[in-house]
């Protein structure tokens, strides 16, 4: 790059300024990940709007590892955010002089600090713009936990207690034990404020056939939330659809997954909605979560993107099977689409992307045979919910 085109960019760019960070420390932003030397002392470069940050110490040796914390921050043009070190808590946090962080700031500024931090690999921006589009500084204040910080340490009760797939046991333990071999002393902080979903719909006065079809068709649930929950913004949604992705894939929290989970299995659970009143929202929605897949199925090369010695951002091998949620949900969604005879064009061509990406990608076929998913086991949780009715009902 140019001298004068770099200079621009230092000064245009935002700076995150990490004081006394642990040479051999993991640090990340977006989707950029790497080692910390003895002279990092942040990144600069920065361009506007929503970034994660995470980070995870590491023994003297360099190979063995705390869990991973992270948090989002919103940027602006020229902006400098200050953070330091704490040893015994092993975390980085804001400082509390503010005289103190404004002389950090002005030297920022006079470039006083430059050969210290790191340039922002702009050549990874557009990726990450793709799934963080909708996360807003409202999305950010309405769900980060009290602090900011979100951790899977936090989330020892949640995850002892979480309903368990095969995968999700894979990745439970993926968690535990290969991606971070010790805990850190840090203090328990809370979870991320995210929306409640109900995994089966009740309603009253609702009874038999009429709450079977409910628990079928989640349209009416979808309705229901983006009034209460979301202020009827489709795009809030979107937005907790790709902030729970992130804290799941670089910030290593397991609540962040099933609160990923839990919205596409909603949104992907709805049989009116994206052909009659939500079209804008679904093809939305398709174009969000293929983005998401298509990150997220990029090979481990090693590269600074995720190759660091003790992480990985990319998903693992118990999301390739065809016994896992996503194939059973999107399996039964494409044949709903196939049947359909009137749809909007953008979603049917975002459709036909993700469809595409699953097959080449996963290797996944999807037989459109007209009818849903039958191979369900009597207790797969994706199995459609039926109301039994006593002979009084009838």
């Amino acid at each position: 790059m140019e001298q004068e085109k770099a200079l621009e960019l230092v000064k245009k760019g935002a700076t995150l300024l990490c004081l006394d960070v642990p040479q051999y420390t993991l640090f990340g932003i977006d989707t950029q990940m790497f080692t910390v030397g003895p002279n990092f002392k942040g990144i600069k470069m920065i361009p506007p709007g929503p970034h994660f940050v995470y980070y995870s110490s590491s023994n003297k040796d360099g190979n063995a590892f705390s869990p991973i914390v992270g948090f989002f921050v919103i940027t602006s043009p020229s902006l400098v955010i200050v953070r330091k070190w704490v040893q015994q808590e092993e975390c980085l946090v804001r400082l509390s002089d503010e005289e103190e962080e404004e002389r950090y700031c002005i030297g920022v500024k006079n470039m006083e600090l430059d050969r210290y931090l790191g340039p922002y690999d702009l050549k990874t921006f557009n990726e990450w713009k793709r799934i963080s589009d909708y996360i807003t500084k409202s999305t950010i204040e309405r769900i980060q936990p009290v602090g900011g910080d979100i951790t899977v340490s936090s989330e020892s009760g949640f995850v002892s207690s979480a309903p368990r797939t095969t995968m999700e046991m894979a990745l439970a333990e993926q968690l535990k034990n290969s991606m971070f071999s010790e805990a850190s002393g840090k203090s328990v902080v809370s979870g991320c404020c995210y929306t409640s979903i109900p995994h089966v719909v009740k309603q009253k006065g609702v009874v038999g056939q009429d709450l079977t079809s409910l628990n079928l068709d989640k349209t009416q649930l979808l309705e229901t939330l983006l009034l209460k929950e979301y202020g009827g913004s489709e795009d809030s949604l979107l937005g907790e659809l790709q902030f729970s992705y992130i804290a799941f894939l670089m910030g290593q929290s397991l609540v962040s997954f099933f609160q990923w989970k839990d919205l596409v299995t909603l949104l992907f659970g709805c049989t009116e909605a994206p052909f009659r009143t939500r079209s804008l929202l679904f093809t939305k929605f398709i174009k969000v979560i293929y983005y998401q897949l298509k990150f997220g199925f990029q090979k481990d090369d090693g590269s600074a993107s995720g190759g660091e010695k003790g992480a990985s951002l990319f998903l693992d091998d118990s999301w390739l099977s065809k016994d896992s949620f996503l194939h059973h949900l999107c399996k039964n969604f494409f044949s709903l689409v196939q049947e359909a005879s009137v749809l909007d064009g953008d979603f049917l061509s975002w459709t036909r992307k993700l469809e595409q990406l699953l097959q080449t990608t996963l290797g996944w076929d999807f037989i459109h045979n007209g009818a849903v998913d039958d191979l369900y086991d009597e207790d797969d949780e994706f199995a459609p919910v039926v109301v039994m009715l006593d002979e009084t009902s009838i």
